[in-house]
Parts: C-alpha cells; sequence; structure tokens
C-alpha cells in the first residue's frame, strides 16, 4: 500500500517532443532550472514554477537549451520566433548549397581563337562564383586519335585559370570526349588579395634627389662664376 501511495503522489511526467526540439514551457521536467532572460542575463537557479511565471509575464516561453546540465538551462525567449528564424536560415542554406555546384563547358578540338576566349571567360566566372568546371573537349570522327590535340587545349585552359582555379582531376579520356574537372582556389584567391592590400598600403620610397638632365645643365656649380668673369673681362 506504501508503494501504491508513493506511485499516485509522484507528478505526473510529461513526454518530450518526438522530434529533436527542445522542451518548452510544461514539457520541462526538471525541478529546479539556471535561468537566462531574453537578453542573455543570469538570473540564478530558479525552481521550475517561478522560471515559468517570469517567462509568462513577459508573454514568452521557457525553453530548455541545455538539458544535460545541472541543473538544466533555460532560456526566456519567443520560441515561434526562433523557430522561424532557424527555418529561414537553414532554407537559405540549402539554396546557396544547391546554386554551387558542378557546370560544364565544351569545347572542340578546332576550336577558333574567338570562341576559345569567350568559353574561357565564361570558365572563369564560374571559378568565381564557387562553382567547380567540368571541362569536356568532344572529339568526332577519326578526331578521337589525336587526342593531343585535346590536351592542349585542356593545358592552354589551365594556364588561364591560374591564381583563381586548380585543376582537381587531370585530363583522362572518357569514350570520345577528354574531360578535366577544375574547381575555385580559395588559397590562391586569398594571397593576391593578401598582397593587393599589402600593396595598397606600402609606404612609398623617396628617390634620392639627385640632379639628371636637365635640372644637372640648370644647377648652378662653381664654374658658373669664373665663366662670367672671362666674358666680363673680355
Amino acid at each position: 500500500m506504501l508503494l501504491g501511495a508513493e506511485r499516485e503522489e509522484r507528478p505526473p511526467i510529461t513526454n518530450a517532443p518526438s522530434s529533436n526540439e527542445p522542451r518548452i514551457n510544461d514539457r520541462i521536467r526538471a525541478r529546479d532550472v539556471r535561468l537566462v532572460d531574453s537578453e542573455g542575463r543570469q538570473l540564478g537557479i530558479k525552481p521550475l514554477p517561478e522560471a515559468l511565471q517570469i517567462a509568462q509575464s513577459q508573454d514568452l516561453d521557457l525553453v530548455e537549451v541545455a538539458p544535460l546540465a545541472s541543473p538544466p538551462v533555460c532560456r526566456i525567449m519567443d520560441y515561434g520566433k526562433f523557430k522561424f528564424d532557424a527555418a529561414q536560415k537553414a532554407k537559405e542554406s540549402r539554396r546557396k548549397a544547391n546554386n554551387v555546384g558542378i557546370k560544364e563547358m565544351k569545347y572542340r578540338p578546332k576550336i577558333g581563337q574567338g570562341d576559345f576566349d569567350t568559353k574561357t571567360r565564361q570558365v572563369l566566372r564560374f571559378l568565381q562564383e564557387g562553382h567547380k568546371v567540368k571541362v569536356t573537349v568532344m572529339f568526332r570522327g577519326r578526331e578521337v586519335y589525336h587526342s593531343d590535340l585535346g590536351r592542349r587545349i585542356l593545358d592552354r585552359i589551365s594556364e588561364q585559370i591560374e591564381g583563381i582555379g586548380r585543376v582537381e582531376s587531370e585530363a583522362r579520356l572518357d569514350g570520345r570526349n577528354m574531360v578535366m574537372v577544375i574547381a575555385p582556389d580559395k588559397r590562391a584567391r586569398q594571397s593576391a588579395a593578401d598582397r593587393g592590400s599589402q600593396d595598397s598600403v606600402a609606404p612609398l620610397a623617396t628617390p634620392t634627389a639627385t640632379p639628371t638632365g636637365e635640372q644637372a645643365e640648370a644647377a648652378p656649380t662653381e664654374a658658373t662664376p669664373t665663366e662670367t668673369r672671362t666674358e666680363t673681362g673680355e
């Protein structure tokens, strides 16, 4: 009977949310909590009912942010707004992840210089935007037996992207195509930016004032008075 009475006196335990969301308000099970207000200030250890009352008086939620601490840490916040902001950040992160991918640029073994320059500028733009680029040289008919032509094109592209991109996957034959993958070279771009910043603030060297040319001819010398006296004497 005593065991039964003890069982009846225990407060009911509210099940935690099924997802990974934190416990909020009446779902918090701790007896005491370390309370943090909406501005991030520590309010000390409070009994759970008092912490809930403080949150409700501000028309905000009590959120368990560190359940494994002893006692658990709870923060007063607008949980609905918090969830909305977190969802927006996650959506933005997914959008950026989807936008940054692998682009492809196709060349022909006998491409003209104008087309080569146009396509290579596009490759550079992709790299500057943070994309990887799959460069494909397409062979037709018996052109595939002259793979050296495709390799020369890829070598020219590698030279053009120096300092902006790097070869991630070396040129290889894939059926009737020759493929090379290049990726943005973040370290090279950062180093170039650092060098540019240092050059822009470097002090200019003060040149030594040595008269040359017309300045040397115009500058007075000790011989000038002698020449003047000679002309006067004549």
